[in-house]
């Protein structure tokens, strides 16, 4: 259990930033439906059964079934676990790489015209595309859509870490560290890492959500994970074609994705209000 001062300060940060709170809450109850989807009344979500195909919403099948009789609600749960784990993947490797690119570009002053025009190379081709193509090179698989979107993800993160490594070099602290003659690696671990969390750790959860809109969008159009898995995005475009008449199917996976990304977003927004509160102020 956590010492009585942490849990205080903890309930206070909560209460003083509901939407962390709300935002957190939301994403709780999602990590906790990933990892219990197999005791949550689901069944398996890969069996066929072609002679329940295309059942409606009932009692026996809470979301219906799909074409191939597979239980929607079974999938859709199941493909909560997908999602999570590319956004959250996707966040933490992205910003590790990006954290560590603009730290050398921002304070390596001959490393920053070299890297940043890579950077700026990859920030030409929107996200997705680049995605698709890096996809196309690889089978698909939950690891090869992490690691496409994480390509993809890199350069925004590091141009971020870049622009605020620029204005904390320029600080006295950092001059007097190297009057002083404190090596370069100790001044950027000192003296600029720590300065550059807070919008790091906002930024990361934005790339969360976008890596979950993007690995839907790919599994969409087949460019994703494989169609035995249950993705989200799976289940949508094994819907389409039955939009019209079954929309339950695309219905409950494009409503959890939603609740999702809207869950991440919120605990973004919040934690950007919180570490800079004039900027909330001036909202």
């Amino acid at each position: 259990m956590l010492p009585v001062k942490v849990r205080r300060g903890v309930i206070g940060f909560l209460r003083n930033n509901p939407t962390v709170a709300i935002g957190g809450a939301l994403l709780l109850a999602l990590v906790l439906i990933g990892i219990f989807a197999p005791y949550l009344w689901t069944v398996d979500p890969t069996a066929l059964a072609p002679a329940k195909r295309t059942r409606p919403p009932s009692a026996d099948y809470w979301f219906g079934t799909d074409a191939l009789g597979r239980d929607v609600y079974s999938r859709v749960l199941y493909g909560t676990r997908v999602s999570l784990t590319v956004g959250l993947s996707v966040a933490l490797l992205a910003t590790l790489a990006g954290l560590t690119i603009g730290l050398v570009s921002g304070f390596v002053r001959w490393a920053d015209g070299i890297v940043m025009r890579v950077m700026d190379g990859l920030m030409s081709i929107p996200p997705i595309l680049l995605a698709i193509a890096l996809m196309a090179l690889t089978r698909g698989s939950v690891g090869n859509v992490i690691m496409a979107i994480t390509v993809a993800e890199i350069p925004r993160v590091s141009r971020l870490v870049r622009s605020v490594v620029l204005s904390l070099r320029e600080q006295a602290y950092v001059d007097a560290a190297i009057a002083s003659g404190t090596r370069t690696p100790m001044i950027i671990l000192r003296h600029i890492l720590p300065n550059t969390m807070a919008p790091m750790l906002v930024q990361a959860t934005y790339v969360c959500a976008s890596a979950m809109i993007v690995e839907s969008i790919l599994s969409f159009i087949g460019a994703g994970t494989p169609p035995t898995i249950p993705s989200w995005g799976n289940i949508m475009a094994e819907g389409r074609a039955l939009w019209q008449v079954k929309p339950y199917i695309v219905f409950f996976p494009a409503a959890f994705l939603s609740v999702t990304v809207l869950a991440v977003n919120l605990v973004g927004d919040g934690l950007r209000d919180a570490l800079d509160p004039r900027m909330a102020k001036s909202l």
